[in-house]
């Protein structure tokens, strides 16, 4: 065989061999995109955050919310910001609860504090939860009260819990959830107290689970 042909077969092998190669290459370099693709996370429905105390996360209340949205087929993010004892007005002196509503990066802010069935009570849902509504309107959010319950022993208490959570929700045109009235409700009809926890203040799970399943409706339906 000639010299010359020999070379020119040479060279077709090696370009041929670069090709394979750079297809390979190709090849893996599609994969990883594709297999990066597929671990993004998809975008949430809905942003919520949770501000209160022990009642909300008692049982990881914002979890249990979205895990009755994955059974609805939706995607719900959470921030939690809940201490122990804090009423709305604690949050709020803190200053931390002001930084993170006008992040924008929640469609519903969800406050909490405890029963609230006397004046100082009213007060502070009415006139703190306005400085809530007042941020969460100029940053495009929507306010919701986490209407909670008196402990088993002031159970006699309970319509004053149910009235001003209502009035605070009312006068600041805010969503109310109200799971205190579905408890006193099904609570009076049943006389079944398995709502509340071993403490006969806190919730059990089934008492979380109930008061998930009214948030998210209540959200979704306003």
């Amino acid at each position: 065989m000639k010299k010359t042909s020999v070379i020119l077969i040479l060279i077709a092998f090696s370009v041929m061999c670069c090709s394979s190669s750079d297809m390979n290459e190709r090849n893996i370099a599609e994969s990883n995109d594709s297999t990066n693709e597929s671990t993004d996370p998809p975008e949430p429905d809905y942003n919520i955050l949770f501000v209160g105390n022990s009642l909300t996360y008692y049982n990881n209340l914002p979890n249990l919310v979205k895990a009755e949205a994955r059974q609805r087929g939706l995607i719900i993010n959470t921030k939690t910001l809940a201490f122990g004892n804090y009423a709305i007005v604690d949050h709020w002196a803190d200053g931390q609860v002001q930084s993170l509503i006008t992040s924008n990066d929640y469609d519903f802010v969800v406050i909490q504090q405890g029963p609230s069935s006397q004046q100082d009570g009213y007060d502070m849902l009415v006139n703190g939860g306005a400085e809530y509504a007042s941020l969460c309107e100029a940053n495009n959010t929507k306010l919701a009260y986490f209407m909670v319950w008196p402990s088993i022993n002031y159970y006699h208490t309970f319509g004053g819990v149910i009235s001003n959570y209502t009035a605070g929700a009312t006068a600041n045109n805010a969503i109310l959830c109200p799971v205190g009235s579905v408890w006193k409700s099904y609570i009076d009809q049943t006389n079944d107290f398995s709502y509340y926890g071993p403490d006969q203040f806190h919730p059990s799970l089934k008492g979380s689970q109930v008061a998930a399943k009214v948030i998210l409706e209540s959200l979704l339906n306003n």
